[in-house]
């Protein structure tokens, strides 16, 4: 690199390069969040080229540009380069609207090339474009794709964000000024996308097999194996969705920023096309299942879906969503063997759950007093709700082990124990369980999810291992 190249303009791209990931993805996603049925008018808009599309878009979403994942160490360069005086201009194929919205947050570009209502400002358009107002060779030029080099091979020099393939193609054609050399993103990575931490909760198809004493019937435990199979896969289906959708409310979350698609660590473009094929794997699980599972696993996802677009901001509506999704995993579980499911076991589960729903949104609460925070992100709660939240989560959770008193002085249960007087040490256990982790949730040592942090939590652990134990000897 020559000493007058780095002080000829420095033309930076936006998707991928300065930020990293897409805005034509991102608005589209804001746009679908707010109302779903405008996806007719999207496909309309794409009909009639990017431009009207992105113009339409446009018009609708405004992105929080703020909370963008930005490329930091090429954020650092352009600060080193703007304190020498150089030029930098913001060049990109998103809308200008959005383009100027980035550059009045910065506060480093000098001018903003992009897209508007005459022109897509994309690959060779972007050429033309920077030829017109700079000449062959008159400017250095910051890309992250393939479709760059179109514009790199009438560039003086390379700034290259991307994979080393990229950084070597672009050394090819026009040598490079600076490198920023981007990973692809490991498998780990993709696998944090998926939650498969989250497919603990799945576990709970397991219980009417349990509390059926059909243990030992192989059959109903493969059965069984792959209801849980079906049902992480649609659950994980239904994580992409809603990480798409929370996008700009997860980049504000002090722990869910971290989520690979608000954090820019993995293409917005493999959650789109991952949730359906998700769902399809989902699908064709099901089709070695019983139609009750069948239908059980498609209420489930309905519910889910409303849940990421609306229910999940409605006071109360959510953590009831919340709970019955957990319980509709123990229906899903007695559909997938063909078993009877007791009333008891619904509402010992309606209830436990509602009270860990609450503990949920208590713990955002909590959180967020802690940094003076008013309202929850996303959600219809307020820090003055802790109180009650506090009340009624625990009224919940004492209810459920009522539940499970009255159950053990039935009728029903002398058909299937021997000796029911023996299961009444698990009341005293699950009241010991529910108070403990209220009180946990209460000093603010609570994760975000309870059932996550009961399966790490030793005395969890022990809790449910003498429940298990006394449920045995009472068989």
């Amino acid at each position: 690199m020559s000493n007058n190249n780095s002080k000829k303009p420095l033309v930076v791209d936006l998707d991928g390069t300065l930020i990293k990931t897409d805005l034509l993805v991102e608005s589209f996603l804001l746009l679908m969040r707010a109302n779903p049925l405008l996806i007719l008018r999207v496909f309309v808009w794409l009909i009639k080229g990017k431009t009207t599309l992105k113009e339409e878009i446009a018009k609708r979403v405004d992105i929080p540009v703020e909370h963008l994942p930005y490329n930091q160490d090429l954020i650092d360069y352009l600060k080193v380069e703007q304190s020498q005086g150089r030029e930098l201009i913001l060049a990109t194929a998103s809308h200008e609207r959005y383009a100027h919205d980035v550059a009045h947050y910065l506060e480093l570009f000098d001018d903003v090339i992009a897209t508007n209502t005459q022109i897509n400002l994309s690959g060779s358009n972007k050429r033309k474009a920077l030829i017109e107002r700079y000449g062959e060779g008159g400017y250095v030029y910051a890309g992250n794709a393939s479709v760059d080099l179109k514009v790199w091979s009438h560039a003086d020099a390379a700034v290259v964000v991307g994979s080393s393939k990229i950084a070597k193609a672009a050394e090819t054609i026009c040598g490079i000024e600076k490198s920023f050399i981007q990973k692809p993103p490991s498998i780990k990575v993709f696998i944090k996308a998926l939650r498969v931490h989250q497919w603990v909760k799945n576990g709970l198809i397991f219980i009417p097999l349990m509390t059926a004493h059909q243990l030992q019937n192989p059959n109903m435990i493969m059965m069984s194996m792959l209801g849980f199979l079906a049902f992480s896969v649609c659950a994980s289906s239904v994580y992409f969705l809603n990480d798409l959708l929370d996008l700009f409310d997860d980049r504000r979350h002090a722990t869910k920023c971290n989520r690979p698609f608000a954090a820019g660590s993995l293409s917005l473009l493999v959650g789109i096309i991952g949730t359906p094929i998700l769902l399809l794997i989902a699908i064709l699980a099901c089709l070695l299942l019983p139609t009750q599972f069948q239908l059980v696993l498609a209420v489930y996802y309905i519910l889910t879906v409303a849940y990421s677009f609306k229910l999940k901001r409605l006071v109360m509506v959510d953590v009831v969503t919340l709970a019955s999704l957990y319980t509709i995993r123990i229906v899903a579980g007695a559909a997938a063997i063909g078993v009877f499911l007791s009333f008891w076991l619904l509402s010992f589960s309606i209830f436990v759950f509602l009270s860990l729903a609450i503990i949920k949104r208590y713990t955002e609460l909590m959180k967020l007093r802690a940094k003076s925070a008013s309202k929850a992100l996303g959600r219809g709660y307020q820090v003055e709700d802790l109180e009650l939240l506090s009340s009624l989560g625990g009224a919940s959770g004492y209810i459920s082990v009522l539940v499970l008193a009255l159950y053990i002085n039935s009728p029903d249960v002398k058909s299937m124990y021997a000796n029911p007087v023996l299961m009444w040490p698990a009341c005293l256990v699950m009241l010991y369980w529910i108070s403990r982790i209220w009180i946990i949730a209460h000093r603010g040592n609570m994760d975000d999810d309870p059932i996550v942090f009961a399966l790490k939590d030793r005395a969890s652990l022990v809790c449910g291992a003498l429940i298990a134990g006394f449920m045995l000897l009472a068989v």
